[in-house]
């Protein structure tokens, strides 16, 4: 299929600026770009047309974008911040807002050249684009073997990648060691692979240590030294929930940016999780490319085929949940509010750990080390997790879910602390039920 000139020139920036990110684009991640057309024409009108502009793909009135008050007074954000098109990469102001809080957040990203955050539809978009860009049929996505499943669908179902795992656990810790060796095994074989690092952990709610994140960063360097060229998808959808004092509390995406010409690293967080606010369907794509070459440049141009991407797929992010989360980062009073959130979640997660010492339970299960985010995981003994999930439903009127045969997730963040200990014994209930016939 023939590659559009707008794509060509972006990937001439590539091939001189930094080769081996080139490379590890996928046949439709060469052919995108973003259009020179109305959304680029509109954008100039916007910056030059003072006196008329005919160029608006809205209805405007009285200077303002026409709109009905059925709507409006449902909203406390101003007409032009609600009603007409939000740009294709995201409010200008809410990326640099964003930008601000990641940097504030992440002293390891301080002084590296980044991309700047673009506007998704929060982070399972910025996946999809993720896969769209760099995954073929065929190409390997290395994750720990305790994954979120719907990573399957977007990699592996729908772009035809094949899904590698290492054992994430090494007792009550990150199995760094699992890791390294499969990164070692895969750079004898492939040329180019994709990593996601999730943490906190869905489905098992843990984060790693500061130590196993600079063991994940050598690995991966170790295997870019080897010519193995990696896009490392930091997926940082939980960010800031941590519960532990050991928890590497900053992304892994600060150890990767720039870290070496054949590792691309990929941020993506959000409002969704971070901020609470999971129907707004805010998130942010941040790119960290490595290499001699003009690193703007690379940035820029791999803006530019997201954003096209984007484009082609939805046209824009919502307008009005932009604008009230940059009416958030800006609120003086945020991050009372969020460190309030997050005591409340970090009770619930003691309680579990206190709950979980109960000895009555050894036998039933044995749970996954948990220090972070929403969830914990256990791991049954002898009874099949879909079968007590079904029977805890049926019976009892518990929901949890289960992961595969053997493990079943507990979301303790919608668990009041005072319905924790009757949640697990009521699991213990389901699995005697079934363990004696």
């Amino acid at each position: 299929m023939m590659t559009p000139p707008l794509a060509e020139e972006l990937n001439r920036i590539l091939q001189k600026e930094a080769p081996p990110v080139l490379e590890m684009l996928s046949d439709l991640g060469r052919r995108f770009y973003f259009p020179k057309g109305i959304i680029s024409q509109s954008a100039e009108a916007k910056a030059k047309a003072r006196k008329f502009n005919a160029t608006l793909g809205i209805a405007t009135e009285g200077g303002g974008p026409m709109h009905l008050s059925s709507l409006r007074k449902n909203c406390d954000v101003e007409p032009p911040d609600l009603f007409p098109y939000a740009p294709t990469g995201g409010k200008p102001a809410l990326r640099d807002a964003w930008r601000e809080k990641q940097l504030a957040e992440n002293p390891l990203m301080a002084g590296k050249q980044l991309g700047s955050p673009i506007v998704t539809a929060a982070l399972t978009h910025g996946l999809g684009l993720v896969s769209e860009l760099f995954v073929n049929p065929g190409d390997r996505i290395l994750l720990p073997d305790q994954l979120w499943g719907n990573y399957r669908l977007t990699f592996a179902v729908r772009q035809g990648g094949v899904i590698d795992t290492f054992p994430f656990f090494d007792g009550q810790k990150f199995h760094s060691q699992a890791f390294s060796a499969k990164l070692n095994e895969l750079a004898s074989t492939e040329k180019k692979i994709l990593i996601i690092l999730n943490f906190p952990n869905n489905p098992t709610g843990f984060t790693p240590t500061p130590a196993d994140g600079k063991a994940m960063k050598e690995a991966i360097v170790g295997a870019a030294e080897k010519g193995l060229r990696q896009v490392v998808v930091c997926d940082d959808a939980y960010f800031g929930l941590f519960y532990d004092a050991d928890c590497l509390t900053e992304s892994i995406f600060g150890f990767l940016a720039g870290v070496h010409p054949n590792v691309l690293a990929v941020k993506l967080d959000g409002a969704t999780k971070e901020l609470f606010a999971w129907g707004f369907r805010v998130g942010f794509l941040t790119y960290g490319a490595g290499g001699a070459g003009d690193l703007e440049a690379v940035h820029t141009a791999l803006e530019k085929k997201t954003v096209g991407l984007i484009r082609a797929g939805i046209s824009n992010s919502p307008h009005p949940s932009q604008s009230m989360v940059l009416k958030a980062l800006t609120d003086p009073d945020l991050a009372r509010q969020h460190a309030e959130k997050k005591e409340t979640l970090r009770a619930r997660a003691a309680k579990v750990h206190e709950v979980l010492t109960n000895t009555k339970y050894k036998d039933a299960w044995t749970p996954y080390p948990f220090n972070s985010g929403y969830f914990m995981c256990v791991r049954l003994g002898e009874v099949d997790a879909e079968r007590l999930r079904v029977h805890l439903l049926d019976r009892y009127q518990l929901g949890v879910i289960a992961t595969s045969t053997t493990d079943i997730r507990v979301a303790f963040s919608c668990l009041e602390v005072e319905q924790i200990e009757e949640v697990f014994d009521t699991i213990y209930k389901g699995w005697k039920d079934l363990k004696s016939g």
